[in-house]
């Protein structure tokens, strides 16, 4: 498994809205395709601007075979209902390492 990691900074007045077009747009057109297993969003209790992404997928290829062209529009329509109230701050795409138990 993969973790896509997204921190974006939003305004706060604006979070929860943000957050309702985020899983209306993006979480349901990435449910879509081979290999999304789910997503998860934290909230930072100490930064109200802080809004973190965690999206879990089988394999880095299935991630990747996503078309660019289909991640532009599918930003193109979030953009459309959220203006522009956000700015991403860091990503990135991590592999999860399972841990062995020792008898």
């Amino acid at each position: 498994m993969v973790i896509e990691f997204l921190k974006f900074k939003v305004d706060p007045n604006l979070r929860e809205n943000y957050i309702q077009k985020d899983a209306e747009i993006w979480t349901a057109a990435l449910a879509e395709y081979p290999g999304f297993l789910g997503k998860e969003v934290w909230i930072n209790p100490d930064d109200p601007t802080e809004v973190i992404f965690l999206i879990r997928w089988t394999t880095l290829e299935l991630l990747q075979a996503i078309p660019t062209s289909d991640a532009e529009k599918i930003e193109q329509r979030f953009a459309q209902a959220v203006g522009h109230t956000h700015e991403l701050v860091q990503s990135g795409v991590y592999q999860v390492q399972e841990l062995s138990q020792s008898a």
